[in-house]
C-alpha cells in the first residue's frame, strides 16, 4: 500500500503534556521553558515560566526538535547514536543549524507504541530536572 495511518499529537494531549510539565517544574522550584514540537519539529506549544530565563526559549525549541529528528534524547551523541567529542558536537551543530540540532540535554522524543510523535524540551533546569519534568510530561499522555 502506498500510504500508512499515521498517528499525531492532538490539541488536548499537547495540553496534557504542558499542564504535566508545567505542574513538576513547579513542584520542584525550578522556573524552566517547556516546547512541544510534531514529528516535523513545528512548534505546537511553548511557555516560559514567570521567572525563566529568556535564552531558554531557544534551548526548549532546538532540544524538542533534534529529539523529534533523531527519535531518542538528545545528548552529546551524533544522529546515528555514535559519541560525539565537543569539537564535533560543535561541528554538527553548525552544520545542521543551531535551530536544528542540540548537543544539550532535555530533549525528549514523544514516542507511542513505537512511532515518534515529536519532541519536547525543558530548558532552565539541571540535566536531571529537566529529565524529570519530560519524563512527566510525557507520562500524562502514556508515552514513553
Amino acid at each position: 500500500m502506498p500510504v500508512r495511518a499515521k498517528k499525531a499529537l492532538t490539541s488536548k494531549g499537547v495540553h496534557m503534556m504542558m499542564d504535566a510539565a508545567i505542574d513538576r517544574a513547579t513542584r520542584l522550584g525550578i522556573a524552566v521553558t517547556v516546547a512541544i514540537v510534531d514529528d516535523g519539529g513545528h512548534l505546537l506549544m511553548l511557555e516560559r515560566m514567570e521567572g525563566g530565563r529568556f535564552h531558554t526559549v531557544h534551548s526548549a525549541k532546538t532540544k524538542a526538535v533534534t529529539a523529534a529528528s533523531n527519535k531518542r534524547p538528545t545528548s552529546a551523541r551524533g544522529a546515528q547514536g555514535q559519541e560525539l567529542d565537543t569539537l564535533h558536537a560543535l561541528g554538527l551543530t553548525l552544520a545542521a543549524g543551531p535551530q536544528n540540532w542540540t548537543a544539550m540535554e532535555g530533549g525528549y522524543p514523544v514516542m507511542i507504541e513505537g512511532e515518534c510523535l515529536g519532541g519536547i524540551g525543558i530548558a532552565g533546569g539541571e540535566g536531571n530536572q529537566d529529565e524529570d519534568i519530560a519524563r512527566a510530561a510525557l507520562g500524562a499522555i502514556g508515552a514513553s
